[in-house]
């Protein structure tokens, strides 16, 4: 299986204001350029573009292609789960949707704390099992957004996941809100296969600024700035498949080129990476280097930092409305004080090293993600 996936998040649109506005003479071309040059994951959900992407992939791939072509997968929203009947009901919705027969990879949908509650509630787990045992679920995983020891603890207590699927990228290897390293280890740890998503990281890593393209650019004219992140998340040891949400035919063209016959990554690539890293992270709206000194003594108990770094990504980011960063932001509010719950008793303004606006960012935080 060639490591490169057909992401349906970000399909090809005629309006970029209407998520069902599909370009289905591009959508179908891309489709029909991606099997044949020997690819064959492609990647949806229950939600995506409006909760239409099921429905358009059974007609640019389900109903133009025998069955046997391709890999499918889908996943089931634990966040629009109330009670136990609605999973039959969305799973049966799914297959009529895609017209699919079974799904080949089938995920439990975006995994925290809140989610995972859900999912041990409802016994979702089990769910998922007994549609494996009917051979409507080829391989049984889940999407994860959440802590390293979440992490843990779910594969610790579901070793019947046979996968998971990660965000993983560069800017994110060493975050410590992300942890994208630490999850892959403990994914690696429990030996599962690990699929990667958000590799360019909602296009941040698509665009990087000059000084990084030309050090990119110097080291290999010949590739493209994507080309670094796609690699780079497709490098370590158990990934399987890297997902990359292309909304074009010359984005596909691009990462096709490279991912036809996959390199691994050398170190002095990874080195290179990391220097890019450094160069974005330096274009921070926020400079907080995280030393907590003013998280200490915080009567609301506001995770100033965690929330720093969301802000900074959000502000990278490319490709919205839809980004991760709201995700982690909501995490972090279930057991800590809100960006707006700040009294601006500015305590905190008074231990910081850098100097930081505290309470004025934090308003911009706010502003960002409480909407």
């Amino acid at each position: 299986m060639k490591k490169l996936g057909f992401g349906c998040m970000r399909l090809p649109l005629m309006d970029q204001n209407n998520q069902k506005s599909f370009d289905m003479p591009q959508l179908c071309s891309m489709v029909d350029a991606f099997l044949e040059r020997g690819f064959t994951y492609f990647d949806t959900a229950y939600m995506y573009h409006d909760f239409e992407s099921e429905r358009v992939m059974k007609q640019a791939l389900i109903e133009r292609h025998p069955r046997e072509t391709f890999l499918l997968a889908t996943k089931l929203p634990t966040m629009f789960l109330k009670e136990a009947p609605d999973m039959e009901r969305i799973f049966s919705e799914q297959l009529e949707k895609t017209g699919a027969g079974y799904f080949d990879y089938y995920l439990l949908h975006s995994l925290n704390e809140e989610n995972y509650a859900t999912v041990q509630r409802l016994d979702a787990f089990g769910f998922c099992m007994r549609k494996k045992q009917e051979g409507l679920i080829r391989r049984l995983g889940f999407s994860f957004h959440d802590s390293a020891a979440l992490l843990d603890k779910i594969l610790t207590e579901h070793p019947e996941t046979e996968f998971v699927q990660l965000q993983l990228n560069y800017l994110d290897w060493d975050n410590e809100t992300v942890q994208s390293r630490k999850c892959y280890e403990v994914a690696k740890k429990h030996g599962k296969d690990i699929i990667v998503m958000e590799p360019v990281k909602g296009g941040t890593l698509a665009k990087v600024p000059e000084q990084a393209e030309q050090l990119l650019k110097r080291y290999a004219p010949e590739h493209s700035v994507p080309s670094w992140a796609i690699r780079f998340a497709a490098s370590p040891d158990n990934v399987v498949i890297v997902l990359s949400g292309m909304s074009s035919m010359e984005q596909l063209q691009d990462n096709m080129s490279y991912m036809e016959q996959f390199q691994p990554m050398k170190p002095e690539e990874i080195d290179l990476c990391m220097q890019v890293r450094d160069i974005i992270n330096g274009t921070i709206a926020v400079p907080c280097t995280a030393c907590r000194y003013c998280v200490e003594g915080c009567p609301m108990q506001i995770p100033i930092p965690d929330y720093f770094v969301l802000y900074n990504a959000e502000l990278q980011e490319v490709e919205k409305p839809f980004t991760v960063q709201q995700t982690y932001y909501e995490n972090l509010t279930r057991q800590h004080g809100k960006a707006s719950d700040c009294v601006a008793c500015r305590q905190c303004e008074q231990h910081c090293p850098q100097h930081i606006s505290i309470v004025e960012n934090l308003k911009k935080v706010a502003e960002t993600f409480e909407v």
